[in-house]
């Protein structure tokens, strides 16, 4: 198996392209966008938190999602308006529910693993992505939700992360600009921050100079299987067609990788859920002093944070299950200003971009990774909230799999 196509440009395409053209495959990529990272990849949270591996699958996340399901400004929202992709995806979570241990434990390990694995590339390819060695502080101003997070230290413990307990004294130590009252937190020094879309477009770079080919502005309009010679056809937004042949195909498409897998005879369960980020522009010396260096984790708010670089700060937070909707709604974004301005009352949110994006999500939570049914048919998908943190190993995961493909 010589001749691969990614599908996807996004942060898992481009790490997978980048790690199979390593490898010597010859690599084509294909994207609907005319440049990489331009959906869910482009305007993220910025970290990279082994300490945020916690799957979602508990009962207290659908007991949220129905008492929130009225306030349009809640953390989590569900649409109420019925479809049968919504319904089958809920039921599935619901029997996940019994793996939420299990599945939080996994994805710590893959977390772990992937900042070895994202620091190696980056220094590969030469990439600077306004990285900051701050690690990330968790917060806590509700007893309920601190001691819930005592919990999760134990399962992330397991996986191999390593997190500091604090007292309220000691959150102001390491970021005094907090205004909110805080009751305590944990703090991740091994996690880090950075721009998603420079590190992404910085590989597709990387990926040039080894010789990638990139279908830029091409949709995949077909995928077939072909007894495991796979055919893409795709197409312009002009007209365009073309048709090509591989020995192998990986589904990096995000939130689209279902329809693609269903071509292949595969059933990817993917649901997107919509996210919302604003990059504060700090355009005046106050604000770039009150804006904190270390990234910011507000369990309750479900809101993060991340430093890029003197003169943007990025909130980003929430979950919507609306469909394939990427509409920016005013009433989500106004709770991340409303949180800047509560908790860093000296940074003027005068200049504000929002931004929304749309989370493959998988109802287990875990990402797809590995072969499908058909020969030549690899997936490196549905990552859901940790799609940056995913996937740097995610990447090496299935590149695994296709040499491992090659050498039966």
């Amino acid at each position: 198996m010589k001749k691969i196509a990614v599908i996807g440009a996004g942060i898992t395409g481009m790490s997978s392209a980048f790690t199979l053209a390593q490898k010597g495959y010859e690599v084509t990529v294909y994207d609907k966008n005319r440049y990489a990272a331009m959906e869910t990849s482009f305007a993220n949270g910025g970290q990279l938190s082994a300490s945020n591996a916690e799957v979602w699958t508990r009962w207290q996340t659908i007991f949220k999602g129905l008492k929130w399901m009225l306030k349009s400004d809640a953390p989590l929202l569900v649409n109420p308006k019925p479809s049968s992709h919504k319904i089958g995806w809920m039921l599935e979570f619901m029997r996940n529910i019994p793996n939420y241990e299990t599945n939080t434990v996994r994805t710590a390990e893959m977390a772990v693993a992937s900042r070895d694995f994202m620091t190696q590339m980056a220094e590969e390819a030469g990439i600077e992505f306004n990285r900051v060695n701050q690690g990330i502080l968790h917060f806590y101003d509700d007893e309920g939700e601190f001691a819930h997070a005592h919990h999760v230290n134990k399962m992330l413990a397991k996986g191999g992360v390593v997190r500091q307990r604090l007292s309220a004294d000691e959150v102001r130590a390491i970021e005094p600009s907090i205004k909110s009252n805080i009751i305590g937190g944990y703090y991740t020094e091994s996690d880090f921050t950075g721009d998603i879309h420079k590190f992404a477009t910085g590989l597709a770079k990387a990926c040039e100079r080894l010789g990638v080919r990139f279908f830029w502005n091409h949709e995949v309009d077909r995928l077939k299987p072909n007894n495991g010679a796979p055919i893409i056809e795709s197409k312009t937004d002009e007209g365009e067609m073309g048709t090509h042949q591989f020995d192998g195909v990986v589904i990096c498409a995000g939130v689209y990788s279902r329809a693609l897998a269903a071509q292949a005879g595969d059933r990817v369960n993917i649901y997107p859920v919509k996210g919302y980020s604003i990059t504060v522009n700090l355009q005046d010396e106050a604000s770039r002093a009150a804006a904190p260096w270390v990234s910011l984790l507000d369990d309750k708010a479900k809101i993060v944070t991340s430093r890029l670089g003197d003169d943007r700060f990025r909130v980003a937070g929430t979950a919507e299950f609306n469909g394939y909707n990427y509409n920016i709604r005013a009433d989500r974004i106004a709770p991340l200003t409303k949180w800047v301005e509560k908790n860093f009352p000296g940074m003027a949110t005068e200049y504000v971009t929002p931004w929304a994006g749309l989370r493959p999500m998988m109802p287990n939570m875990m990402p797809r990774i590995g072969k499908g049914k058909a020969k030549g048919i690899f997936y490196n998908t549905g990552h859901g909230h940790l799609g940056w943190t995913l996937s740097c190993v995610s990447a090496h995961m299935v590149s695994d799999i296709i040499v491992a493909s090659d050498n039966q």
